[in-house]
């Protein structure tokens, strides 16, 4: 079963904190709904860090020259 989107995640957990935020919560449920929004933060951290490496990947390509070709070095000083 794969991992569930960002967007279907934050739903969830918003949800289970209205639960738990609310007067009537069930006890002997809490642990369970504590335990599945802290599961629920992770995926999201997961897809936040995995975005942030795709955007990086992205930028850094746009550096590189259009025909494909390396930039020579700048040339070292002389020592003297």
């Amino acid at each position: 079963m794969s991992e569930i989107g960002y967007g279907e995640a934050m739903r969830e957990l918003e949800s289970i904190l209205d639960e738990i935020e609310a007067e009537d919560v069930d006890v002997d449920l809490l642990a369970v709904k504590v335990r599945r929004a802290a599961e629920l933060v992770q995926i999201c951290r997961r897809r936040i860090h995995d975005t942030q490496v795709q955007v990086e990947q992205i930028v850094s390509g746009l550096d590189a020259p259009i025909d494909g070709s390396a930039e020579a070095p700048a040339p070292s000083p002389d020592p003297g």
